[in-house]
């Protein structure tokens, strides 16, 4: 049976002609986590936007399934799911409607009645129609992480500092889904300041920048 996963071969990052890191191998397969860490500036951001086929590496190649992502196009982006640092909301849309452009955006249609049901799990009932101006960082965090609950079956997870601005409470939630698909054989790559205790039978792959 063929290998699956995600694999990083000998890739190198630079940025404003200064080299981040080099010489990176890692894989990563089914059911496993990827967790990066480094000090601010190491290149974490970099590195997943490697991952996500947002950047070109300097060197080196980046496989998925086998194959490469540079030469996988959309097929990529259909099997992936991106979150950034920032939550990335329009201030003067509601929750609701910022999800909805999310999942479109990501490929991915869903009904109002599936936005809300993820949006109320991500513990935003009765804020969902909400301009997303009024609602809190932790909230606003919360309704970028509702996208997660729509995209279950999307087999990579890609997410940049997933907890920041979340309490307790939003925490345990996220780790419960990181967790589940991890169980389902999904893979997660993630960076995080924060030691969250993540339960996953396939274990963790470490990568310091």
């Amino acid at each position: 049976m063929p290998w699956s996963g995600l694999e990083l071969r000998g890739i190198a990052c630079e940025r404003g002609g200064r080299r981040l890191f080099g010489n990176l191998d890692c894989k990563i397969s089914n059911g496993q986590l990827l967790r990066v860490t480094g000090v601010n500036g190491s290149g974490k951001t970099s590195l997943l936007r490697v991952l996500c086929g947002l950047l070109a590496p300097a060197e080196g190649v980046v496989l998925w399934q086998e194959r490469l992502i540079a030469s996988m196009g959309e097929d990529y982006g259909r099997n992936m799911v991106y979150l950034g640092h920032a939550a990335a909301l329009k201030d003067d849309l509601s929750a609701l409607e910022n999800l909805q452009i999310a999942c479109l955006l990501g490929g991915i249609r869903i009904t109002a009645n599936q936005a809300l049901g993820a949006l109320r799990l991500a513990g935003l009932g009765g804020r969902e129609r909400l301009a997303a101006r009024l609602l809190s960082q932790g909230q606003r965090r919360r309704v970028a992480l509702a996208r997660l609950v729509l995209t279950t079956a999307t087999p990579l997870w890609i997410l940049d500092e997933p907890f920041n601005a979340l309490d307790a409470a939003a925490t345990e939630w996220l780790c419960g889904l990181i967790s589940a698909h991890l169980a389902a054989q999904g893979v997660v790559v993630l960076t995080s300041h924060q030691p969250v205790r993540l339960d996953n039978t396939g274990g963790q792959v470490r990568v310091e920048l």
